[in-house]
């Protein structure tokens, strides 16, 4: 610890306030001269930390009245793969999942999910939707289509935690993903679902296409998802470490 920069010591402690829920959202954290007086440290210093937070996502900034605790908001490396309930656990928080709709409807239903999997008309598949949340704050709304060739039959238990979890139980492997982004307006009923009446943001829509089979060397495409974030709780940034030639 007595190696560690005084800024960093400064976030750890705020972060692990919110992780415990000793700040909640909405709670207004302590101010840059009481973190001076509390760590013994600049005020460049404590502005730094607090900065950091700002841009974290932890915190944010409200003129004349101070520095205040954030719904839990998700910055995600787009190289990164992993699911949402991993990306919830690495900031601390608890995620979870409600189930609006379940059902198994034949591929002929949704032609374009059935040529993306590349299903005959007459297979079937688990179509779910689900609101997904971090410790109680709606983040998404997830929309999958897995075949049932792939996955006989769901344990609808299941679908209130991890999808990817019980693949892995069932021992599934998810080998390759195929992903597109655009933004989009939400409609009423995913405003609804999210919990929010704001008129001024948008939804992140996120696609994938799983490949993966019961082995490490499969890949057969088996899941078609669709998840809408609300985009004041959840970036995505993209982090390339290859070397430009100047031309």
């Amino acid at each position: 610890m007595s190696g560690e920069a005084k800024f960093k010591i400064i976030e750890n402690y705020i972060t692990d306030l919110i992780r415990t829920e000793e700040l909640k959202a909405g709670d207004q954290i302590m101010t840059e001269e009481e973190l001076c007086k509390q760590f013994d440290v600049s005020r460049m210093t404590a502005s730094k930390a607090i900065t950091n937070l700002v841009s974290l996502g932890y915190i944010k900034r409200i003129a004349g009245k101070g520095s205040f605790v954030t719904a839990p908001h998700i910055i995600k490396n787009f190289s990164v793969n992993g699911g949402f309930s991993e990306d919830i656990r690495s900031r601390g928080l608890e995620p979870s999942a409600k189930l609006v709709n379940y059902e198994v409807i034949p591929a002929s239903e949704c032609p374009r999910v059935s040529e993306l999997l590349n299903l005959k008309d007459d297979e079937l598949l688990h179509h779910f939707v689900r609101v997904r949340s971090a410790s109680g704050t709606p983040i998404a709304i997830g929309e999958a289509y897995v075949t049932v060739s792939m996955v006989p039959s769901i344990d609808i238990n299941a679908l209130s935690g991890s999808f990817y979890d019980y693949l892995d139980s069932l021992m599934i492997y998810r080998n390759h993903f195929k992903t597109w982004m655009s933004a989009v307006i939400p409609n009423e009923n995913e405003k609804e679902l999210l919990n929010c009446n704001k008129s001024d943001f948008a939804l992140l829509k996120v696609s994938h296409i799983t490949y993966g089979g019961h082995t490490d060397e499969e890949f057969i495409p088996f899941e078609y998802a669709v998840n809408r974030y609300n985009s004041e709780l959840y970036t995505y940034y993209i982090e390339n470490s290859e070397k430009q030639s100047v031309r």
